[in-house]
């Protein structure tokens, strides 16, 4: 664009109808002002893993009025201020997100996590172009409501998936099956004829094998994906905030059953991810729950996918 900078043409451009309306002396009518449309977004996002693809999907999200009462039970005031602070996030509030993760080997299907109900994975699963009935497998890294919810239709009796096999921890099962939990009751017990069970090191399918991360749960379960030498990790609720639990691994959550063990497993199984740079996907990192861990004093800074991952398609 000779003698003419696309940043000049572009306010000249701009300027046209204004100058028409002066020139011509014309009356203005405002225009309406555009309804606020509310927060908005994507309920998937989808990258290739070596062979694999992956896609984690936004099964819910949820508001918590006293993050201090969930994620620090053990710190003062002051110190679970300052860390808020330090990130940018309010003190006295906080929103907790549900991310399921669909892998798709190029064979089958395998879902880890299903959500708080139905309705929400259902909805991430057709947004991202996926009917339950293509579902070849379930995986539950555990029982919390928030990840078996999704099981079963609102009736609590129709499955969710109707072919799936379901895959999860022995050790996990066997504590459920003597709390009389009515989530477990309903919607856990009534498949264990479709469950196959596994211990530390078991495989869902060829290169998905569970990694032991008991605390948060007796039979808790993260889980590693590995296609093609590259390697990711479902860290489930491992961590369950990007900087109250990640950066301060020794900080007591209040759905940690086991707060001694979940802190020592925080820092083995994060420690792992950061010294090998290893991507991980948390279900309740924001979403799309996908990141890095870089050390940082005594736990870890969440570092969120960018564009690294691209390069692998």
């Amino acid at each position: 664009m000779s003698g003419l900078t696309r940043r000049h043409a572009l306010f000249a451009t701009a300027s046209l109808p204004f100058a028409a309306a002066a020139t011509l002396g014309l009356p203005q009518k405002a225009s309406a002002q555009a309804e606020l449309q509310g927060a908005g977004g994507g309920l998937f996002r989808r990258f290739r893993h070596g062979a694999f693809e992956v896609t984690t999907l936004l099964a819910g999200t949820g508001e918590n009025s006293n993050p201090k009462g969930t994620f620090g039970l053990n710190v003062s005031d002051a110190d679970f201020a300052a860390s808020s602070q330090a990130a940018f996030i309010p003190v006295d509030r906080a929103v907790n997100f549900f991310t399921p993760v669909l892998v798709n080997t190029g064979k089958e299907l395998i879902l880890f996590d299903t959500g708080l109900a139905a309705e929400g994975v259902l909805a991430a699963l057709g947004q991202a172009g996926i009917s339950p009935q293509q579902v070849d497998a379930v995986v539950l890294t555990h029982m919390h409501a928030d990840h078996i919810g999704g099981l079963t239709m609102s009736d609590g009796a129709t499955p969710v998936f109707p072919r799936a096999r379901y895959i999860t921890s022995q050790i996990e099962y066997d504590y459920w099956a003597g709390q009389e939990n009515e989530g477990f009751e309903k919607k856990v017990r009534p498949l264990r004829d479709l469950t196959r069970f596994v211990t530390d090191g078991g495989e869902a399918a060829p290169g998905i094998t569970a990694l032991a991360a008991y605390g948060h749960t007796p039979g808790h379960m993260a889980w590693m994906i590995e296609s093609e030498g590259k390697l990711l990790v479902l860290t489930a609720d491992t961590a369950n905030h990007y900087v109250w639990s990640l950066e301060n691994p020794d900080w007591e959550v209040r759905f940690d059953l086991d707060k001694t063990e979940a802190a020592a497993t925080r820092k083995r199984i994060f420690g792992m991810i950061a010294a090998d740079r290893l991507p991980f996907i948390g279900y309740h990192m924001p979403f799309p729950g996908l990141g890095y861990a870089e050390p940082k004093g005594a736990g870890f800074r969440f570092v969120p996918h960018s564009y690294q991952l691209a390069f692998d398609a």
